[in-house]
């Protein structure tokens, strides 16, 4: 379509085409194979009267191409560089960029960025609808958002429940002002809390739903403290190896939780506390290996690298029997790195096969081929046949046919 400079025209027509989108493609999920997840129409409706753009008044979008240098380069997008671009962005079901390395940016005087790790974003909106709908959120629950980030997602759930029934908390203040000018500016007047989400939000407890918008490695007890009996808390699970999962939990009287993992391929950011450490420089960690320590290897990494939703969900799993190891390819050359341990493996192309190296008091490698024999034995079981059970024995993740992972405590 062709853009004026009436904004609220503008972004109206791209907001109504963005809904529709959705919506279909929602349809056309919900009538393939493990379908099941789809939006409520009530979060249709709500998507329709959120201005989007009113939360993201600048972003970065990757470049076409890297830098000489391999980095990958970001793109600044405002209203005054491109408008254009910027609205239709703005309504588009994309993931926007806004902060690289807990750094702000002067967006009256932006600069591309080369390389760099996000930090905040504004989450794509088919994955807002998806998480709000999964958290079975109904119309007179209480809601804690942890992650208000830019203050969209929060607008929505102020749209459909009313500002007086949702809070939302964030540890970066900067991100949370501007979440809270825009939010008052569209008139949303939600509980804003600067706070760390891993303690939820207790001056506002008890809630009904608490859906998070960063990952944990494990559930924080304080969440299930803070839900009524009956209540259920939606969590993105994520660990070093950066293999991700959602669970949806239900607590119940006796503070116990437990839920079913949920079906797809969806990540999000680490919360800052739980976020993996820096571990230095992976040529120094692999240079006392020796090749007397090579054998061949009996799985190759593509179990847990490659880009398909097993290799996801398997992945994820493995970071139960390594909690504390780092993943990490240079050159085609995968290495695993536990930084509390000291222990190492490294894997090498080897003609048609693999090789592995392993140092340090753990085989990570080793342990991680002993899980992956034990799933394929089970039948390669899905996301949706695992149950996380937390009571006072811990967090469990339970499946029939396969041993107990347990996440990590804090």
């Amino acid at each position: 379509m062709t853009l004026t400079t009436d904004l609220d025209n503008d972004a109206g027509a791209l907001r109504a085409a963005m809904v529709k989108d959705l919506a279909a493609a929602d349809a056309g999920a919900g009538t393939g194979a493990g379908a099941g997840a789809t939006f409520h129409p009530a979060w249709l409706v709500a998507a329709g009267k959120v201005p989007r753009h009113a939360f993201v008044p600048g972003f970065y979008l990757p470049a076409d191409a890297p830098d000489p240098q391999g980095l990958p380069v970001w793109e600044p997008v405002t209203s005054k560089l491109d408008y254009g671009r910027w609205l239709a962005a703005s309504y588009s079901d994309t993931t926007l960029v806004t902060q690289f390395d807990g750094e702000e940016t002067d967006w009256e005087q932006p600069v591309a960025r080369h390389g760099g790790a996000p930090t905040s974003s504004s989450t794509l909106p088919s994955l807002v609808l998806r998480m709000w709908s999964d958290a079975d959120v109904v119309e007179g629950h209480t809601v804690l958002e942890i992650g208000t980030g830019t203050g969209y997602s929060t607008a929505l759930a102020c749209e459909r429940l009313g500002s007086s029934h949702v809070t939302s908390v964030e540890v970066d203040a900067v991100r949370l002002k501007g979440a809270a000018d825009a939010l008052y500016g569209c008139g949303y007047t939600p509980t804003l809390a600067r706070a760390d989400g891993l303690y939820g939000y207790w001056p506002e407890a008890w809630f009904d739903r608490i859906v998070a918008a960063c990952s944990f490695r494990s559930v924080p007890p304080a969440l299930l403290r803070q839900t009524r009996p009956g209540g259920k808390v939606l969590l993105p699970l994520s660990g070093w190896l950066y293999g991700n999962a959602r669970v949806l939990l239900t607590v119940a009287g006796d503070g116990s939780a437990e839920g079913p993992l949920l079906p797809g391929t969806i990540s999000f950011m680490s919360a800052r506390a739980h976020a993996a450490p820096p571990y230095g420089n992976p040529a120094d960690w692999v240079a006392g290996l020796c090749e007397e320590q090579s054998r061949s290897a009996r799985h190759a990494p593509e179990r847990i690298t490659a880009a398909t939703e097993e290799a996801f969900h398997l992945r994820f799993l493995a970071q139960g029997v390594v909690p504390d190891a780092h993943l990490v390819t240079l050159d085609g050359v995968p290495h695993l790195i536990d930084v509390v341990s000291g222990s190492v493996a490294t894997l090498t192309p080897d003609g048609g096969a693999w090789s592995v190296r392993e140092g340090g008091p753990l085989k990570l490698w080793s342990r991680i081929e002993d899980f992956i024999d034990a799933f394929d034995a089970a039948g390669r079981p899905g996301p949706e046949t695992f149950t996380l059970r937390v009571d006072g024995d811990g967090q469990r993740l339970l499946h029939s046919g396969l041993p107990r992972l347990r996440l990590p405590v804090g």
